[in-house]
């Protein structure tokens, strides 16, 4: 039997999001007989942190806030040192070496904040795939563009989220020299996606329920939500929103809702390692966010045939038909009040919407996905 190809994937800390499903997705279905497979955390941190398969070796640069202690002078001194390991991480590779006691044939950055990491290794021979998820013309995106523009060339193979992506790309930075690249789409579990959603049954009121999932940024646009979800109330259109997940946005969301006066009607349920049953059972799906790449919430949102109200942002376009299987808006208080009141007043369009997502299974081939990704680290090995 020939020699299996050694694959590191570099990342930050496994936190609930897309990019950490990404991950997984790749490290549960690349075929284990071609590919050792390691994956290195800067931080062994977030609710994903165990749920990596056994085959799969996993190390980590420090520990995270898990682990700490629950005394906050000592957890002050502890994210001090761990800072400042990380600091000293990023400067020197030998570091990472060091743990990971291995040379690899490949090794890739799954997002733009893994970037430095895998083009700093002190393997020169290995081959560098860079990923990349992110709308460049995003504001946040804005200081952190000219490291990534002098980095993107440095890699022997690139890989674009959603189609949008590299063209929003290609169209802003034409003169940048892409390596060699190709979009893929993200794969979705689906028997186990519908597996989860049956876990148990949540209680939800007996009013229109509409859910979101993602974690709590600025750019997620839930300060815009809260607003409009005020203002249906206001007039009259009697619901409920229930927001999964955490992040540094909570506080200020939470006080926002308390000056709206809508605590009970805008629920901030915090992060869920299984948020599918509430997917499944609300009545619809909102994602108002500013900026996103190819949303994994999207497509699994579909297979569980859930009218969705989201932002023509990203990939988002490429996966929902505008009021044929879902409704897209503008990033507009406006126009997420407008979209809400119709999904609330028009039974017809939600209907329609229901009976297209009938068969929306056969847009997601996930196989296509793990063969293109596997195809692209063979190739690079054999040159």
């Amino acid at each position: 039997m020939s020699k299996k190809i050694k694959v590191l994937f570099r990342h930050r800390s496994m936190e609930m999001g897309g990019v950490e499903k990404v991950i997984l997705s790749m490290l549960n279905n690349l075929d284990n007989n071609k590919f050792e497979m390691t994956i290195c955390l800067n931080m062994n941190q977030g609710e994903l942190r165990n749920e990596f398969p056994k085959n799969i070796r996993k190390v980590y640069l420090t520990e995270g806030k898990e682990n700490f202690s629950n005394n906050s002078v000592i957890q002050k001194i502890q994210l001090a040192k761990r800072r400042l390991k990380l600091k000293q991480a990023e400067k020197s590779p030998k570091i990472a070496d060091t743990i990971l006691n291995e040379q690899y044939d490949v090794e890739i950055a799954p997002t733009y904040a893994a970037f430095s990491s895998v083009l700093n290794s002190s393997n020169k021979n290995s081959k560098k795939i860079g990923w990349f998820h992110s709308d460049v013309t995003v504001p946040k995106m804005k200081p952190l563009l000219p490291d990534i523009l002098k980095q993107i060339p440095q890699f022997d193979y690139f890989i674009f989220g959603s189609q949008q992506t590299r063209d929003i790309f290609v169209e802003t930075y034409p003169d940048i020299k892409l390596p060699e690249n190709q979009v893929i789409l993200n794969a979705i579990p689906i028997e186990e996606l519908k597996q989860k959603a049956k876990a148990y049954h949540p209680e939800l009121p007996n009013i229109p329920v509409f859910v979101s999932v993602a974690r709590l940024h600025t750019r997620k646009g839930f300060h815009k939500l809260a607003e409009a979800h005020a203002k249906l109330l206001k007039d009259g259109f009697n619901h409920h929103i229930i927001v999964i997940g955490d992040g540094e946005e909570m506080d200020n969301l939470k006080k926002q809702t308390e000056n709206l006066g809508v605590t009970n009607s805008f629920q901030l349920l915090g992060s869920m390692m299984n948020p599918y049953p509430y997917v499944k059972n609300a009545d619809f799906y909102i994602l108002p966010s500013e900026s996103e790449g190819w949303p994994l919430i999207i497509a699994d949102t579909l297979i569980l045939q859930k009218p969705i109200i989201a932002t023509n942002v990203g990939g988002i376009p490429e996966m929902i038909d505008h009021e044929k299987t879902g409704y897209l808006i503008d990033y507009e208080v406006d126009e997420m009040y407008e979209s809400m009141k119709k999904f609330l007043t028009e039974p017809e369009l939600v209907s329609n919407i229901k009976k297209n997502l009938e068969t929306i299974e056969e847009k997601f081939d996930n196989q296509k996905i793990f063969d293109a990704v596997e195809n692209i680290i063979l190739k690079l090995t054999q040159k």
